[in-house]
């Protein structure tokens, strides 16, 4: 099985019983986003604490995140917050960072540099930039892709699972 046909899958797998209409993009990508906290390591994580999966900019998910904080994910209960701005991300394990914030994304991860958070988003060239995950769209027709920037990641002593590397493309800055 291919890379992009095993991450439809992992995504159909995880949304289907929660959306009962067609999967639109940003289904498949909030469904990427709550299943990654079981492909990361971080060093100092309080597993008796509620995940913090938050959203930077506008929101693309609609009421998506919040169906899906229903479950609990990694076997921690979920809270999704709607960020103003970088600096409000201190007490986030998660921050997505919508296409809204593309113009101030140096800035942004700059910011989010000082924090120790899995940076996602779905803004071309975002792991190239300096972010950790990007859900990029393939060509017409083709899986979500998922690239990973491990160095962006080591900083904040973040490990991403060797299950998710094989199904990513690890790219450099």
């Amino acid at each position: 099985m291919n890379v992009r046909r095993a991450v439809w899958l992992l995504a159909l797998l995880v949304i289907a019983p929660v959306f009962a209409q067609p999967v639109s993009e940003y289904a498949l990508k909030s469904a990427l986003l709550f299943k990654l906290p079981q492909f990361v390591y971080r060093q100092e994580l309080d597993r008796s604490t509620p995940l913090s999966i938050c959203v930077l900019g506008s929101n693309p998910f609609g009421s998506l995140l919040e169906r899906l904080a229903q479950a609990p994910v990694d076997g921690r209960t979920v809270r999704t917050v709607r960020l103003d701005g970088p600096r409000e991300a201190s007490a986030c394990e998660f921050v997505f960072i919508s296409r809204s914030e593309a113009n101030g994304l140096d800035g942004i991860l700059r910011r989010l540099g000082g924090y120790p958070v899995v940076t996602v988003s779905d803004i071309e060239g975002f792991a190239r930039s300096g972010g950790m995950v990007e859900l990029a769209l393939g060509d017409e027709g083709s899986a979500i892709r998922i690239l990973i920037n491990r160095r962006a990641a080591q900083r904040q002593s973040i490990e991403f699972n060797a299950q998710l590397l094989r199904l990513a493309k690890v790219v450099e800055p």
